[in-house]
């Protein structure tokens, strides 16, 4: 097993010592990084792509760039990632990406940017799913609700707000959303492609 991390180089090595994986270092946002990780990771059974960052601003005032970097890891990466592990991937594999319920609600003002990146990828994993159908490759969008992690804590100052959304008053946790990429990388989900899976406490109830 083989997993990518861009800045927590001590967690990711007390992660990658914990489950006997191999930690790798890579830029999300350089799209030959990306192609040259997977590249050289593959043949790849499973494909995991879960970089993704966040830029929320009045659309008339956001610093473009902080925009386009937000778009080279949440859109593009995903997409040559995916195009990339498909290349040598075996009959059967499995393609995840990681998005956000925000795809398909964004009820706050200064997301716009942002849920165009998790929408795009709705449309990609459609496409993918049909151009890799043939050779029984599933391609699957999770959409998590707010989840505890580093850049969305379940203490932090947009918590509560966020929590009034939702059906469950609660972040999600990241084990959960780990579970639902379990099974779809199992066998038991042979039949589920193009597909979004939102996991999100009720957000978009």
């Amino acid at each position: 097993m083989i997993f990518t991390y861009g800045g927590s180089k001590e967690a990711s090595e007390a992660l990658a010592k914990e489950t006997g994986a191999t930690a790798i270092q890579s830029d999300a946002g350089n799209r030959e990084a990306v192609i040259g990780v997977v590249r050289d990771s593959g043949p790849l059974d499973v494909l995991v792509v879960n970089a993704g960052t966040l830029a929320l601003g009045d659309p008339l005032t956001i610093d473009p760039d902080a925009v386009d970097k937000m778009i080279d890891i949440n859109v593009r990466a995903p997409y040559h990632a995916s195009v990339e592990a498909a290349r040598t991937m075996p009959d059967g594999g499995r393609i995840i990406i990681i998005g956000s319920v925000n795809g398909d609600r964004m009820p706050f003002a200064g997301g716009a940017a942002y849920a165009l990146s998790k929408s795009a990828l709705q449309g990609m994993a459609r496409g993918l799913a049909r151009d890799f159908g043939e050779r029984q490759i599933t391609v699957n969008v999770i959409q998590p609700g707010p989840t505890s992690t580093d850049m969305n804590p379940a203490d932090g100052p947009m918590a509560s707000m966020m929590h009034g959304f939702m059906a469950l008053k609660r972040h999600g946790k990241p084990e959960e959303i780990a579970g639902l990429a379990a099974y779809l990388a199992g066998p038991e989900a042979g039949f589920i492609t193009g597909a979004m899976h939102t996991i999100d406490g009720g957000f978009g109830a």
